[in-house]
């Protein structure tokens, strides 16, 4: 039982997938703190002033506290737009893949005649 745990955890898939996810995980604390730390002070504070709130988190209206949601939005919308452009990025620096043509078999007639030649014999 130890074997078949030592090879299930040393997989190439299960290394790969906890790599992403680790790294998943530092560049959703980079993404957060750049809408946090970033854009929210640049964009959102004149529209954070305008409504009187100093945080975004207590942004609401008629008890509908959807500041925190504003920002995750933002914060997914920041995630996706870098995430495209990592991906683009990768593709262009990954060497494309050759496909090798299909191998040509014979023809329906030539099976045919090959056939007929076999029958004949």
């Amino acid at each position: 039982m130890l074997k078949d745990l030592k090879a299930f955890l040393f997989k190439g898939n299960v290394l790969d997938l906890a790599v992403a996810v680790i790294i998943g995980a530092a560049f959703g604390a980079i993404i957060t703190s750049l809408v946090g730390d970033i854009i929210t002070p640049l964009i959102l504070t004149p529209a954070l002033k305008a409504a009187n709130v100093e945080d975004i988190a207590k942004l609401g209206w008629n008890g509908v506290m959807y500041g925190k949601f504003l920002s995750a939005v933002i914060n997914f919308l920041v995630v996706g737009t870098s995430l495209f452009f990592i991906v683009k990025a990768a593709e262009k620096a990954m060497p494309k893949k050759v496909e090798e043509p299909a191998p040509v078999g014979p023809t329906q007639e030539e099976l045919l005649t090959e056939i007929r030649d076999l029958l004949k014999k």
